[in-house]
């Protein structure tokens, strides 16, 4: 069942704050305000500045977030249960988490079994990570996240990996089990149609923060202005993308 949530609570605003990594500032004076309930979409360009909100983010939440990260956070010789497992390792003493690693604990073992197969890890519970294939192991993080069972739920390109159907189903999943969420992803059409918001960042600026229902892929296209640079021989290039000045956004104006 989905967690009910009252949209217009505000869980985090952020006001004219300069973000970056100690003295070096990579987004510069941003603007933008989560409500509770909402589905962002994060787009942008890699290198753009996505890694940096979430970060910013994953902070200023603090508990009340499940964290999937780019590259995952595996530990590559433990089987998928105990990385999994590792999503509430702070539950339980250190005593338990001990004796888990040698003999699972009959009441997370059921927990995660349930996880696996919903997305799809069903009887690789026992294999170590580092013998899963790229979409498998980027399953094993998500489901480590919904093990968390937190209400935020902020991901760094968590369908990176997968198939479009089973980025549908993924997603579905992470909507079913928390209140709000902020995705980093590439996939344009994604963006659409299974958020309601859209922060795109180009360049070191928020370019987009408007609800996608307001919103075309060719809104989206000028995040990404190199993406049609190439074009095989023979054929006519696309349309150039709008300027940043006519998105919908703002404060991503001059």
């Amino acid at each position: 069942m989905a967690p009910t949530a009252d949209t217009g609570e505000t869980l985090l605003t952020l006001d004219g704050v300069d973000l970056g990594h100690g003295e070096r500032v990579v987004l510069p004076r941003v603007h933008l305000r989560l409500a509770r309930g909402e589905r962002v979409a994060l787009l942008g360009p890699s290198g753009a500045g996505k890694s940096t909100l979430l970060a910013a983010l994953r902070t200023r939440l603090g508990d009340t977030v499940a964290w999937c990260p780019q590259h995952h956070g595996l530990v590559p010789g433990l089987a998928v249960y105990h990385n999994v497992y590792m999503g509430r390792l702070a539950e339980h003493s250190a005593l338990a988490n001990l004796w888990n690693l040698v003999r699972p604990l009959r009441g997370p073992w059921g927990e995660v079994a349930a996880l696996c197969e919903l997305v799809g890890l069903d009887g690789l519970m026992r294999r170590p990570v580092g013998q899963l294939s790229g979409g498998q192991r980027q399953r094993t993080a998500i489901a480590r996240a919904l093990y968390q069972q937190r209400e935020v739920f902020l991901g760094d390109e968590p369908v990176a990996s997968v198939d479009p159907h089973q980025a549908h189903r993924l997603l579905g999943l992470i909507e079913e089990r928390h209140t709000t969420s902020v995705i980093a992803l590439h996939q344009r059409e994604l963006a659409l149609t299974r958020f309601d918001r859209v922060w795109g960042v180009r360049d070191g600026r928020l370019m987009i923060d408007a609800p996608t229902s307001t919103l075309s892929l060719t809104d989206l296209d000028a995040l990404y202005p190199d993406a049609d640079d190439t074009v095989p021989p023979g054929e006519t290039p696309e349309p150039a993308a709008p300027s940043p000045a006519s998105l919908p956004c703002s404060r991503g104006r001059a």
